[in-house]
């Protein structure tokens, strides 16, 4: 049971959006992301999205509001709800992947109607509600 340095960890990749898996913890992948610039809208089919922000500034896009994350902050999107992160400068955040959706692929839909795509296939951090005092987008429907 060793401790496992984020910091350290980060140090050691560049790409953005493609996390790096740092360990396992009942039955999900324990995984740390870089993020810079936008992804595509996109949906989760079969599971949340929880995002945790380490360091930098993420903007989540809702289709009716949009959700900013700082150092410290975090938001977990469900399953179903459209959604587009956007970093501003680089984003450093830890995620959690089902082992599913590790071995087979994200089950992601794009709000164009493809499916993958760099950013969507790839494994990334996920997002009911966020914490605070936001509304479930599926509430207010």
């Amino acid at each position: 049971m060793d401790k496992i340095s984020l910091s350290e960890k980060f140090t050691r990749f560049d790409e953005h959006w493609s996390p790096k898996l740092i360990g396992e913890l009942n039955g999900q992948y324990v995984k740390l992301a870089k993020g810079k610039g936008e992804l595509v809208w996109h949906t989760h089919v079969e599971e949340d999205e929880f995002f945790l922000v380490i360091s930098g500034r993420l903007h989540l896009h809702f289709r009716d509001r949009i959700t900013t994350l700082n150092p410290g902050e975090c938001c977990i999107v469900p399953r179903g709800i459209e959604h587009k992160p956007a970093a501003e400068g680089e984003v450093h955040n830890p995620a959690l992947r089902t082992e599913v959706d590790a071995s087979h692929g994200r089950t992601a839909v794009r709000a164009d109607g493809g499916g993958g795509g760099p950013g969507v296939d790839s494994e990334f951090p996920h997002a009911t509600v966020c914490a605070g005092s936001h509304a479930s987008p599926a509430a207010a429907a």
